[in-house]
């Protein structure tokens, strides 16, 4: 991927990891464009990345992300980045849920995880295609590779858009437009919500090996405990997953 002289939009770019990849392409010479639901989280990463440009969407509705692609196509035609980063992770126990009366709730996982990654690309994708240089970067998870038996639906969206990025990929293979994906281990941010994942990898760190990663042009990426996930054996997936859950169903107790 071209890590510079491009216009770049990042979805869930007001924290976290959207964030860390706004300030590492903006330093690399890149314009770059966030958006998420929060307007304060928005107007603090403006704070820290002046020149940073945001917009206040909510992905859970289809027409956010039609008037995102209208607004961003619009205002800046010559944008040829898409980075779906924007999720969210509920832990839960499906005996102890109310599906009946609460599937709002769970489904708004499936929403943000999953549909508007799926929708934004295939907005995107044929503009991208008109493009000398484009890129579309799905961001999804080890957890696509050995589920997180205690965060079903959230495993399940991003093996799903792990599927479709397989798909985009050859799609788009005679065109201009890349299709890369960047699975992330645990990473130390607010994902989920505060202090679930302090014991993961360092943000700073992680966003450093992803770039250096892009830089070598690799199109599957992972870093840290989810790069060797990236291409386990059935045997191998069936046993982590299991001690994984070993570990961590005391949590749902």
């Amino acid at each position: 991927m071209k890590l510079s002289g491009n216009t770049i939009l990042i979805t869930g770019g007001g924290s976290g990891i959207g964030l860390s990849f706004a300030e590492r392409f903006m330093n690399a010479g890149n314009r770059v464009i966030v958006c998420g639901r929060r307007e304060n989280a928005l107007q603090q990463a403006k704070e820290k990345l002046p020149g940073l440009i945001t917009r206040v969407s909510d992905l859970d509705l289809e027409s956010d992300r039609i008037a995102l692609f209208d607004w961003v196509t619009g205002s800046f035609p010559e944008v040829n980045v898409l980075v779906n980063n924007a999720g969210t992770q509920q832990r839960f126990n499906v005996l102890k849920t109310d599906a009946k009366n609460d599937w709002d709730y769970y489904r708004k996982e499936i929403t943000t995880n999953l549909d508007a990654p799926v929708h934004l690309s295939m907005l995107f994708a044929p503009y991208f295609a008109t493009k000398e240089t484009a890129a579309i970067l799905n961001v999804t998870s080890g957890l696509a590779f050995t589920p997180f038996a205690i965060a079903p639906i959230y495993s399940a969206t991003k093996a799903a858009l792990h599927s479709f990025t397989m798909s985009l990929r050859h799609q788009l293979s005679d065109t201009s437009v890349e299709v890369i994906e960047v699975a992330p281990p645990a990473v130390n941010t607010d994902l989920g919500g505060a202090g679930l994942h302090v014991q993961g990898e360092p943000l700073d760190e992680f966003s450093d090996g992803i770039f250096s990663q892009l830089a070598e042009g690799k199109q599957e990426i992972g870093y840290g405990t989810s790069a060797a996930r990236l291409r386990m054996s059935r045997d191998e997936i069936d046993a982590y997953t299991e001690k994984m859950y070993q570990a961590t169903k005391s949590l749902l107790e």
